[in-house]
């Protein structure tokens, strides 16, 4: 089976500090994986390399096989660790860039995860809170069939209530084809649905390996693996 992701010797340097340091990984589809570390361990320039909002200093991404481009740009989602819709703008219209932006968007499939959230359609996007911002920005990522979903720190920026709520939204919606990277250093908050944790730190990938090896070899949760391993 061909992977969705691979990166072999990737670095990523900015002026003289390095992002990512000869980065080799490989991730198949149809899994959920946890990019997992402390914030500066590397997790979102990973992730903007593979979306192709960045380019590698050394050594090569791949997404389905391709150099990220316009071509991997239409099977990728992409659900970025900051907002980005315009405060003028309201919730339709961000529902009407996504529907004129992505043949794959599942329009009625977003209304209902919006009403499903209590999220009024005509709202002004300025008039809402963050973590609703952020839940709309959400149902418009997970509404897509795409093939490789990244999640930047998608339950960062949200009020514990509602992290079970946005994670149950995402291993529900998402296309059963594809595969997820959850990008988060809330590893307690999100393991229970994760198939595989890469572990990240100061730029390294440390290791990457099953939940199910981690909680069979080591008697420990993903959490308690990582506080104890990567504990400062």
């Amino acid at each position: 089976m061909d992977s969705i992701l691979e990166c072999q010797a990737l670095t990523k340097r900015f002026g003289h500090f390095t992002a990512l340091n000869q980065i080799n990984l490989r991730i198949m589809p149809g899994r959920i994986i946890g990019l997992l570390g402390p914030n500066g361990s590397g997790k979102t320039t990973l992730i903007k390399l593979a979306n192709g909002l960045l380019t590698p200093t050394e050594g090569q991404i791949l997404v389905a096989g391709r150099k990220p481009g316009p071509e991997t740009k239409s099977i990728v989602s992409y659900l970025p660790d900051k907002l980005y819709f315009d405060n003028w703008m309201h919730v339709n219209d961000c529902l009407k860039v996504f529907s004129d932006f992505y043949t794959d968007f599942d329009l009625a499939k977003a209304q209902d995860m919006l009403q499903t959230l209590r999220i009024d359609p005509k709202a002004l996007f300025r008039t809402l809170s963050k973590g609703t911002k952020e839940k709309v920005q959400l149902a418009l990522v997970m509404s897509r069939k795409a093939r490789l979903y990244l999640l930047d720190e998608p339950i960062g920026g949200v009020d514990p209530a509602s992290r079970d709520f946005i994670l149950n939204t995402i291993i529900t919606n998402y296309s059963k084809e594809g595969t997820v990277i959850i990008s988060t250093h809330l590893i307690a908050d999100i393991e229970r649905v994760l198939d595989d944790a890469v572990f990240m730190m100061n730029g390294c990938i440390d290791r990457a390996e099953s939940v199910e090896n981690i909680r069979e070899n080591y008697g420990k949760s993903v959490d308690e693996f990582f506080r104890e391993v990567y504990k400062c």
